[in-house]
Order: C-alpha cells, then sequence, then structure tokens
C-alpha cells in the first residue's frame, strides 16, 4: 500500500511540473493583451470595478434629472438650450443627426450633452465666438483665453456622451492668431497676476487656443463614446477635476501639432479606459503645471488608473509630462497595447519646469515603437530650454529641479523599438528606484542609461542587435535572472 501511494505521489508531482513547464512556455509565448481587448470598439457597456495598488475609488454612471431639450434645427442656438437645462436645474440636451455648426458651449451642473450618431457639431473658426475669454490653463499655465470648444467651470455632474463627432476650428482668426513664437513661460510671466493675463487677440495681437473639451474646477465629469478630430490644440484636457471617467472616445488628430489626444491636468480620482488615439503629439498625457506657475498652484495629477486603451500614431502612448511642477503619483496603467507611436511609455521634465513624479506602475502593456520603448527624457531640447538641454551645463538644484522615482514596470512586451530602455537622467536629480520584471523586449539596443540610480532588472529577457549597457553616471544597476540574446541575423 505504502508503495502505490509512492507510486501516486510521483505522478502527482510529475503532473504538476509538466503542468508547470506548460504554462511558462504558455506565459512567454502568449501576446497579451489581445487587440479585441482594447480601444473603443471594444468597450462594454458596464464600468468594471477598479483596481489599483495606490487608492480606492468607485467609478460610476452619473444619473442627471429627468429633463430633456431635443435638437433637430442644425440652426438651433445650442448654448441657449444648455442654459435653460441649467436654469431649470439640469438635465440632457439632445442632438439628432445632422451637422450643427456653433460657437463655444458652456456647460452647467447635472448637465448632459448628448450627440447621437450621425449628429457633427463643428466649431467656429473665429475668435469672436470664443470671447469673452475664460478662466484656463494653456501648456500648464494659468490665464485667460479661448478656453474650449466645450467649457466647464465649477460645474458639479456633467457629460459628454454618445456616437456623435467633434470637428474643431478650421481655417480662420483662432488658428492664425495662435501664439506659437515662443515657449509660454517667456510669454505669460509668473509675477503677472493672473487676472491680467488677458489674450483676446486685442490685448495681446495673439491668443491662447481652445482645446476640443476642458472642464476646469469640475467635479463628476463623464465622456464616453465620442469622437474628435481637427483639434486647434489638445483635445480632451480636465483641470483641477475630480472624479473623472472617459471611456471609449476616439481622438484623430494625426499631422496636427500640439494635437494630444487626452490631458489630465492636476486632477484626481481619473477613470481612463476602451479609448482609441491616433494624434499629432501625445496621445495621453499626466501633467501638473509647468515652472513658478505650476509651483504657486502646487495641485499634483493623481490616483488615475489608464486601462484597455489602444494608442496608433503619436508621440507617446502614455507621457508623463513635460510640465508636471505639482508632481504625477500614485498612478497605474495596466492592459493597453501602443501601436505605432512613436515612444511607449515616456517621461518628460525639463529643468526649468519643476516636478516629477513618484509612487508609478505599468502592466501588461504591448508595444510596438519606432523608437524607445521606455523612455526617460528629463533633459529636452536646447529650442525649448537653451543650455539647460546639455547635461555638461552645471545647475545646482533648485525649486525647479524635477524628480522620477518609485517607478516599477511589470509585463511589458515590446515588440519592436530601436531602444528598449533609454534613460536620459538631470545630473543633479538622478532617476532613481526604477524596477522593471518580466520584460520581453526586442529592439536594435537593450539599454541606455544616463545619470540613474538604484535600478532593477529581473526575470526578464531581451532579443537586440546591441546588448551591451551604455551608460554615464549610472550606480546601482541589478540584473537578476535577466537573459540577452543578439537579434537573429545581427551580430
Amino acid at each position: 500500500m505504502k508503495f502505490y501511494r509512492i507510486i501516486l505521489l510521483f505522478l502527482t508531482l510529475t503532473a504538476i511540473l509538466i503542468s508547470s513547464c506548460r504554462l511558462r512556455q504558455v506565459e512567454k509565448t502568449q501576446v497579451w493583451p489581445a487587440m479585441d481587448q482594447v480601444g473603443a470598439a471594444h468597450m462594454p457597456s458596464a464600468i468594471a470595478p477598479v483596481y489599483s495598488p495606490y487608492f480606492k475609488a468607485k467609478f460610476q454612471r452619473p444619473v442627471f434629472p429627468e429633463r430633456s431639450i431635443v435638437i433637430t434645427d442644425q440652426q438651433a442656438n445650442l448654448q441657449k438650450s444648455l442654459d435653460a437645462l441649467g436654469e431649470a436645474g439640469g438635465g440632457r440636451l439632445l442632438v439628432k443627426s445632422g451637422h450643427y455648426k456653433t460657437r463655444r458651449l458652456t456647460l452647467q451642473s447635472n448637465t448632459e450633452l448628448h450627440l447621437e450618431e450621425g449628429a457633427t457639431l463643428e466649431f467656429s473658426s473665429e475668435i469672436a465666438d470664443f470671447l469673452p475669454v475664460v478662466f484656463t490653463r494653456s501648456e500648464g499655465v494659468e490665464l485667460y483665453s479661448l478656453g474650449a470648444c466645450i467649457y466647464a467651470n465649477g460645474a458639479t455632474n456633467i457629460a459628454i456622451t454618445g456616437k456623435g463627432k467633434l470637428i474643431g476650428p478650421g481655417k480662420g482668426s483662432v488658428r492664425q492668431k495662435t501664439m506659437t513664437h515662443e515657449v509660454i513661460e517667456k510669454v505669460v510671466l509668473a509675477e503677472v497676476p493672473v487676472d491680467q493675463r488677458i489674450y483676446d487677440g486685442k490685448t495681446a495681437d495673439y491668443i491662447f487656443p481652445p482645446a476640443l473639451i476642458a472642464p476646469i474646477n469640475c467635479k463628476n465629469v463623464f465622456i464616453e463614446g465620442i469622437s474628435l478630430s481637427r483639434s486647434a490644440f489638445w483635445n480632451i484636457v480636465p483641470t483641477y477635476c475630480e472624479n473623472v471617467i472617459i471611456r471609449g472616445v476616439q481622438v484623430a488628430s494625426k499631422g496636427i501639432q500640439r494635437g494630444d489626444g487626452i490631458d489630465i491636468e492636476s486632477s484626481q480620482k481619473v477613470l481612463i479606459e476602451y479609448c482609441t488615439l491616433e494624434t499629432g503629439d501625445d496621445c495621453i498625457a499626466l501633467k501638473a503645471g509647468r515652472g513658478y506657475d505650476g509651483l504657486r498652484v502646487n495641485r499634483p495629477t493623481k490616483q488615475v488608473v489608464v486601462r484597455n486603451c489602444l494608442t496608433k500614431t503619436g508621440h507617446g502612448g502614455l507621457t508623463i509630462g513635460s510640465e508636471t511642477a505639482g508632481k504625477i503619483q500614485e498612478i497605474y496603467v495596466h492592459d493597453c497595447i501602443f501601436a505605432g507611436t512613436d515612444v511607449g511609455i515616456r517621461f518628460k521634465t525639463r529643468r526649468p519646469r519643476g516636478g516629477g513624479g513618484h509612487d508609478l506602475l505599468f502592466s501588461n502593456i504591448r508595444m510596438d515603437v519606432n523608437f524607445s520603448a521606455l523612455r526617460w527624457d528629463m533633459l529636452g531640447q536646447a529650442q525649448h530650454v537653451g543650455k539647460a538641454a546639455d547635461r555638461n551645463f552645471r545647475v545646482e538644484v533648485n525649486a525647479l529641479t524635477p524628480h522620477f522615482s518609485k517607478i516599477k514596470m511589470d509585463r511589458i512586451t515590446i515588440e519592436r523599438s530601436a531602444d528598449c530602455i533609454n534613460i536620459e537622467g538631470i545630473p543633479e536629480s538622478p532617476l532613481s528606484q526604477v524596477e522593471f520584471s518580466r520584460i520581453e523586449g526586442k529592439g536594435t539596443r537593450f539599454l541606455t542609461a544616463k545619470d540613474a540610480k538604484d535600478l532593477l532588472i529581473r526575470d526578464s529577457h531581451f532579443n537586440c542587435a546591441d546588448i551591451g549597457v551604455d551608460s554615464i553616471a549610472l550606480t546601482g544597476l541589478k540584473m537578476k535572472n535577466v537573459s540577452l540574446s543578439h537579434l537573429e541575423g545581427q551580430q
């Protein structure tokens, strides 16, 4: 009897070992997440629970008063109807199929703007249709200018939903008078009071262009299902907002300079899911103010979850920065695909802009990128920051010295890249405490690291043409259970 028990135990252990080997083989070969799990085309109707190692939040659909106005006349004054709903205590403005031309729209509390499938809102190209100027934040600096095509300030419980489309301004004074001649902090000076920073095309001979959707100082913001194109600036930009849900949107701004897809500005408790983005700049970016103006405001972007998103063309699939003065923290990005962007995950700071971030987790991400897969770009270019872009230019630690730390990257699949890991830190503020685990990386180069310390790479495999480590001022690099192989056909 004892003999049979031994045989049974042996067979059981053998079965477990074979199963474990098969599981490891599946894990190694399985491509995850799959295309049919990400992007707007695969958005489920229900909002699944959110799990983050940093915070707890319950994201739910908003509820509005059972009051509605239906728009069928393409000459209708949409703002007048929105105001009527706001004055009555809220409700839904239902825009039926058709092509509507409109000036800036402003939402009030408890109001939903719903665009039926086939409904298109095309926004004016003229500055006059965005006046009077409103309080906004442009590239991380507070000022008064055109605001947004759809704007709200201090509202609670607002929504923009449906399968309709938003089209930004075309050729006209908005684009003709957009400020492009200098970086913003040299135009909007930090010592000038905010209420005197007025850019209406008359006080100064230029304006700061409107985003497509930019609520500011709002709570309970819900954006779902719509498509956005031809933006004059960033597309969706919640600023100083709390409890924001952005799901199932499609952004098409390819070829548009500064045509960011979704930018979260100094906001908290944010869920971004099942979005598809093809942009002329960063696809999804997390920001928190710029330079001394950002330090004055000192509001972080924190407690954000990004999941099940698909990014196509763009500068970065998910970008932190470059405006991070108030810090980026408690961010969880998972189950996304970056297919065709220049960079996969990008961290941007600049010596004159301040901030940085910590407690950032990226997990279960698949990418096919043109340049760097995992990129820290912390010095910038001379055309924007002058001599500060050179690491050999000495700068003492000051209030505007940015710093990134406590970053984890787990289960990242890099199908194509020039650089799997490319770190360009700051000499006086090295990148620190970054852990890479279960990375399957393929690219031209394995690792380039300047001005970084305490990096850990474990349980990973890299298949690259160049498997060397190119480093300057790199300390504390540890690699555990890391295998390196030459890219097939190259030495």
